[in-house]
């Protein structure tokens, strides 16, 4: 009978933020086309009927994303299995962004939009499940609060890059569609040039949570970010509405500060988190705490009449949903079961991330009418409070 496997080592200050930088890679690669470049897309060329082709893109592209998400962590285990490594899945995803965003570039229909959308979908999960995988794989337990944590450089980076991408002079959206993969590549890049830490004996499988344990944390976690997709689709279309007679463009431009803003102030508070909970070990109880200040945020946004409220409401909103996205990403690791599976188990709990993309549009779509997102942001509060205490339930600290 064997022992325990050995816990992989405490990785450096130096891998972790090559980790961090890397990850924030996979942000750029969606974040600043589904927060702000796409919707602006759609509105070019569908003009009045913007929210339906956004709704339907959405709807498809979480269900492209979800199968693609879960086939490539699954392949990436695989390919740990027989030796070779995930990084070799990570820079496939770099490459297949590198052909999928020329063709939303090119594209002119609202079909030829879904069609690259859909494309850029697989690109990213090919991209990004490997890439999460690794923290599992090459982080041991007792830094995984601080590891997750740094997850939350991601929407920053990402967000001060498409800050001044609508900001450059003399650049079109073709030309803007065509710098984010460029950047993304030089994001992650130096982390595929580290090799991973030489394999210890594979950990044996262990029974890991209780199935309604796990079940209560991936419907948390689900509840959230119902509420983080429908405020990410619909945000320039929200501040839009409660910026007066400003323009198009005077709106995008403010609307790329605001998240640059916002998401360099989540930083410090994820930090501090998942420094908090490592030393604590009270992971449930911050995730409780960061989901009802995000809740407390979509009132704000819910009952706003002006661009200043509306802000500071997001603000809150979204400090509040980093902060619970990040430290639920490390809290979930540790309550799978299988060592050998963990890409696929991952797929499987980012399920969480692309399901909200197929129930939150149609919610926001049936609850927003003439009187603007009001009705929709006060029942997201709910479902997000609803997540947080669900936490609670999870016996995993």
């Amino acid at each position: 009978m064997t022992g325990p496997a050995p816990a992989p080592p405490l990785r450096s200050r130096a891998f972790l933020f090559l980790y961090a930088v890397a990850s924030a890679g996979g942000v750029v690669a969606w974040l600043p086309l589904f927060s702000l470049l796409l919707p602006m897309r759609i509105e070019a060329v569908a003009g009045d009927a913007r929210i339906g082709l956004a709704t339907l893109v959405a709807v498809a592209g979480a269900v492209v994303a979800s199968v693609a998400n879960i086939a490539a962590g699954w392949a990436s285990d695989r390919s740990l299995e027989r030796g070779g490594g995930r990084r070799r899945w990570v820079a496939a995803g770099l490459v297949a962004l590198a052909l999928a965003y020329p063709v939303l570039a090119a594209a002119a229909t609202p079909a030829t939009i879904l069609a690259a959308v859909l494309l850029i979908q697989v690109a990213v999960n090919l991209l990004i499940a490997p890439l999460l995988a690794i923290l599992a794989d090459e982080v041991p337990e007792g830094q995984i609060g601080l590891a997750s944590s740094l997850l939350a450089l991601g929407a920053p980076l990402a967000s001060a890059f498409l800050a001044l991408l609508v900001a450059a002079p003399g650049l079109d959206m073709a030309a803007r569609l065509m710098i984010v993969p460029l950047v993304a590549a030089l994001l992650v890049g130096p982390l595929l040039l580290v090799r991973a830490p030489a394999r210890l004996p594979p950990p044996a499988d262990h029974p890991g949570s209780p199935p309604r344990d796990l079940a209560a944390a991936w419907l948390a976690r689900l509840l959230v970010q119902i509420a983080g997709v429908v405020v990410s689709l619909y945000l320039f279309y929200y501040l839009r509405g409660v910026a007066g007679a400003a323009s198009a463009e005077r709106v995008a431009a403010r609307t790329g500060q605001l998240l640059t803003i916002v998401n360099l102030l989540a930083v410090p508070a994820a930090l501090a988190a998942g420094r908090l909970s490592d030393r604590t070990g009270r992971r449930r109880a911050i995730l409780f705490g960061a989901a009802g200040i995000a809740a407390a945020g979509l009132v704000a946004m819910g009952t706003a009449a002006h661009w200043l409220t509306g802000a500071i409401g997001y603000a809150v909103f979204a400090i509040g949903s980093a902060v619970f996205v990040a430290l639920h990403a490390g809290f979930a690791m540790l309550l799978l079961p299988s060592a050998r599976r963990r890409g696929r188990d991952l797929g499987l709990l980012n399920l969480t991330n692309t399901a909200p993309s197929i129930i939150g549009p149609p919610i926001a779509w049936a609850l927003t009418g003439p009187e603007g997102f009001g009705p929709a942001f006060l029942a997201l509060a709910a479902l997000t409070l609803a997540g947080g205490a669900l936490m609670l339930a999870v016996r995993g600290d």
